[in-house]
C-alpha cells in the first residue's frame, strides 16, 4: 500500500472540501473494496476521506411511501431494520445474503452503489425498486444513476448521503452467488409496483445492472412466475468467465427472475 494522507471531517462540507483540495482523492466509506484494492496497489489515492465521522449519514427512516436509508447505513443494519423488513422485505433479504458477516458490518450501502460493481447485489435493488440516489447537490433516479461497468452518473467530489426507496406492493431478489466471494453470479431483484412490474439483473452484464423489458411486460399482464419462465435474454452482452459462460448467465437469469416472482408471494 503506497503513503497517503487520511482525513476525518467533522461536516459533509468538510468532506467535500477536504475531497476537492486533494490531488487525488478518494471517499473512504466502507472500504470493501477500496482498501484491498490499495494493499495490491492497483489504487494509490493522495487522500483518504472517511465519512464515519459525518453525522446523520447513516439510519433507516419511513418517510411517507418511501424507505431512506443513510448512505454510510451497513448492510447488516438494512438487514436487520424492522422498517425494511415489514415494508420491503426483498431489500432486507438482498442486504443479508452480502459477502459475510465481516462485510455485512463494515460495507456501506452508499459505498456499494458508487463503486457500481457489475457482480453487487445493492444497484439491482435501486434499479428494481426505482430508487432515488441523494448526494450533496442534487437527487438522481436509479435509471439514470448506473451507466456502465464500475460508473455512475456521479460527478467529481459528488457525495452520496441517502438512497430513497419506494415502497413496492411487494418484492424479492433470488440470487446465485459465487461461492468463494459471495458476490452475485446472477442476482434478480422483481417488484411489484404501483406504476407496474420491474425486474432487475446483477451480476450477468457486462456492462453492470440492468433491467429486462420483456419480463416487466409479462408480469404486468400476469404476475406469475410462469409468466417469466419463457423469456430469455441475448447471452451476447453477458460476462464470461471461469465461473460461469454468457451462455449459463442467460439461463440463470430467467432461474432467478422465476424464483424471485415467486418469492413475492
Amino acid at each position: 500500500m503506497y503513503e497517503f494522507e487520511y482525513q476525518k471531517p467533522g461536516s459533509l462540507s468538510e468532506a467535500a472540501s477536504a475531497l476537492k483540495s486533494a490531488d487525488d482523492g478518494s471517499l473512504l466509506a466502507g472500504g470493501q473494496t477500496l482498501l484491498p484494492t490499495m494493499k495490491q496497489r492497483l489504487a494509490s489515492p493522495s487522500d483518504l476521506v472517511d465519512l464515519a465521522g459525518v453525522p446523520d449519514m447513516s439510519g433507516i427512516s419511513v418517510d411517507g411511501g418511501n424507505i431512506v436509508v443513510g448512505a454510510m447505513t451497513t448492510h447488516a443494519a438494512v438487514a436487520g431494520s424492522a422498517d425494511v423488513q415489514s415494508n420491503i422485505p426483498g431489500l432486507a433479504k438482498l442486504a443479508g445474503c452480502i459477502g459475510d458477516p465481516q462485510v455485512r458490518h463494515r460495507g456501506t450501502i452508499g459505498g456499494s452503489i458508487a463503486n457500481n460493481d457489475p457482480a453487487a447485489d445493492y444497484p439491482g435493488a435501486c434499479l428494481g425498486l426505482g430508487a432515488t440516489i441523494v448526494t450533496d447537490s442534487r437527487e438522481i433516479s436509479a435509471d439514470d444513476f448506473f451507466v456502465g461497468l464500475f460508473e455512475t452518473a456521479l460527478n467529481d467530489g459528488e457525495i452520496i448521503t441517502a438512497v430513497r426507496f419506494p415502497i413496492p406492493e411487494t418484492s424479492d431478489y433470488a440470487k446465485f452467488p459465487q461461492p468463494a466471494s459471495r458476490f452475485s453470479l446472477v442476482g434478480a431483484f422483481v417488484a411489484r409496483t404501483s406504476s407496474g412490474a420491474r425486474v432487475a439483473i446483477t451480476g450477468a452484464g457486462q456492462e453492470g445492472v440492468f433491467r429486462v423489458p420483456e419480463m416487466e411486460a409479462a408480469l404486468n399482464s400476469n404476475f406469475a412466475a410462469g409468466a417469466v419462465a419463457s423469456i430469455s435474454v441475448p447471452s451476447d452482452d453477458l460476462n464470461s468467465d471461469i465461473h460461469g459462460s454468457a451462455e449459463y448467465r442467460a439461463h440463470l437469469v430467467t432461474v432467478m427472475a422465476k424464483r424471485a416472482v415467486d418469492g413475492c408471494g
